[in-house]
């Protein structure tokens, strides 16, 4: 049921991007806008709220509960699991946005900051710590958490309905309340991992027309699309433990190496400086900048950005936690906090103070005029940075060649989630489901940027998120419930066995 409704209800969107992509893009604004105008303060109160419930379970009495029996030990080594999360987590965002986001902002920062000022730029390298830090983070936490809590610990099936079992019981998760959570988790992944390859295939594009004149059209995006569907579907075809995991491995190796190089050739000392004082501000301000709205100045800057992330981070959340929790099996909830939360936090930390770092010097210091071509086009971003340093053609090649690989990757991963959620929770899901979802998310991803490019993208995830939001909120309470009953379970046996022991001893006493 869930794979036939869901199925259905994707088709008939990509049919009407297909014939009629200016009533859908007109549509689609409607419901953004409804959604930032009489939501906004909810996306912004659940994320902060998220990000406090996985702190304190981490470091609650829970914190040592296994995902898995008590014995299991972990399927991955801890390199392999972190950058298998951290390649369908972030991935092509990271390597879009690395450098455009803190130029944009220094250009446009929120309301009350001058652009184009060292205070613009200090904020703009803030709110991209923020955008893309523990907040992001911990939505993958709550879901993946879980997920495998109740897929490896409690035996369920690993589906989005299973984790409600402890609310709503076991008929209702089930039928049908089971099967429209599921069908919206299915929904609100399509929509996520389309923009996610839709921002690809333009930075794809941008790199392609860099090096080699290609035409930057919409055309050559959907070209690109349908060469990199044809790859990440081969991909699928291995299973887990090839495609997907040697893939991850060779992604955090390039971005590490490409990292190391702009770091080495850029301004080092002041990327240094940018990171130390941009982490310290940051944790300095998160909860204002958690909570901040302007409804006395009706300005967009946080709808446009901070509200747009959050929405996208939750419309990836059924992805990404499923895959996360697919392959965390053995470890224990704290375990599972710290290095799924920070570990690819800091790592985002780093990224962007090298590539934003670089960029912002260049453009404050070096008179390289970077922010304007980001403005005018957002993909060549990272490409014109790069031409500012050495082996800057070859070191873009090598970038685009970490673009194309996180998009076989984040697919692939994808596929495999879409079809665990409509194989009723099967662990390794058919080739031909995968293969069909495969299809059908890059149909999406190519509506969606027929009918508004990349404003289409984001109005997407903002829309199809708003309702999983809820879902994730009553996913919070649903596991806090199951680890109490568990914990109190676990304190009436030992309070039993003490019992057994001293009713033991006082029999041997009186026999002597």
């Amino acid at each position: 049921m869930v794979f036939t409704i869901s199925i259905t209800i994707v088709a008939i969107f990509a049919i009407w991007g297909a014939v009629a992509p200016d009533r859908l893009a007109s549509t689609a604004n409607i419901a953004y806008n409804f959604s930032i105008h009489n939501f906004g303060w909810f996306y912004l109160l659940a994320t902060l709220f998220f990000l406090i419930f996985t702190f304190y379970l981490a470091f609650s009495r829970f914190g040592g509960v296994r995902l898995g029996d008590d014995d299991d030990e972990p399927e991955y080594s801890t390199l392999s699991w972190l950058s298998m999360l951290f390649s369908a987590g972030m991935g092509i965002g990271l390597v879009f946005w690395g450098v455009a986001e803190p130029l944009s902002h220094y250009l446009s920062p929120p309301e009350g900051v001058e652009g184009g000022t060292a205070e613009a730029a200090r904020i703009s390298m803030r709110y991209s710590f923020f955008h893309w830090g523990l907040h992001p983070w911990a939505i993958y936490t709550v879901i993946g958490l879980a997920l495998a809590y109740f897929q490896f610990r409690k035996g369920y099936k690993g589906l989005i309905s299973s984790t409600f079992i402890p609310l709503i019981g076991e008929r209702l998760a089930a039928v049908w309340l089971g099967k429209v959570i599921d069908i919206l988790a299915v929904i609100c992944t399509v929509f996520g991992v389309a923009t996610s390859l839709g921002l690809g295939a333009l930075q794809i594009s941008g790199g392609l027309h860099y090096l080699f004149g290609v035409s930057n059209t919409i055309t050559a995006q959907i070209v690109i699309i349908a060469v990199m569907t044809v790859l990440y579907l081969i991909s699928a075809t291995t299973g887990l433990d090839k495609g997907i995991k040697i893939l991850s491995n060779t992604n955090l190796i390039i971005a590490v190496l490409l990292m190391l190089f702009v770091w080495a050739t850029g301004p080092t000392s002041f990327i240094f400086d940018t990171f130390t004082t941009t982490l310290g501000s940051y944790l300095q301000n998160i909860i204002n900048m958690s909570l901040r709205l302007t409804p006395f100045s009706r300005g967009t800057w946080v709808g446009a950005w901070t509200l747009f992330y959050w929405a996208w981070w939750i419309a990836w959340a059924p992805f990404v936690g499923t895959f996360i929790a697919r392959v965390s099996k053995g470890r224990t909830i704290k375990e599972f906090v710290i290095c799924v939360m920070i570990i690819p936090s800091l790592f985002g930390f780093i990224w962007f103070s090298v590539f934003g770092g670089t960029g912002l010097h260049l453009e404050m210091f070096d008179a390289a005029h970077l922010a304007l071509s980001v403005k005018e086009d957002t993909t060549t971003a990272l490409f014109i940075t790069l031409e500012q340093l050495p082996l800057g053609t070859l070191i873009a090649f090598i970038a685009t060649l970490l673009i194309i690989i996180f998009f076989v990757t984040s697919a692939d991963s994808a596929t495999f989630v879409l079809g665990m959620l409509t194989s009723d929770g099967r662990l390794n899901p058919s080739a031909r489901v995968k293969l069909t979802w495969g299809i059908l998310q890059s149909a999406i991803a190519v509506v969606l940027m027929i009918s508004g490019g990349l404003s289409g993208l984001q109005t997407a995830s903002i829309v199809a998120a708003l309702p999983f939001a809820i879902v994730l909120i009553g996913m919070c309470f649903s596991l806090l419930k199951a680890l109490q009953a568990e914990d109190k379970e676990r304190r009436q046996r030992e309070k039993r066995q003490r019992q057994k022991l001293k009713q033991l001893l006082e029999e041997q006493a009186q026999s002597h």
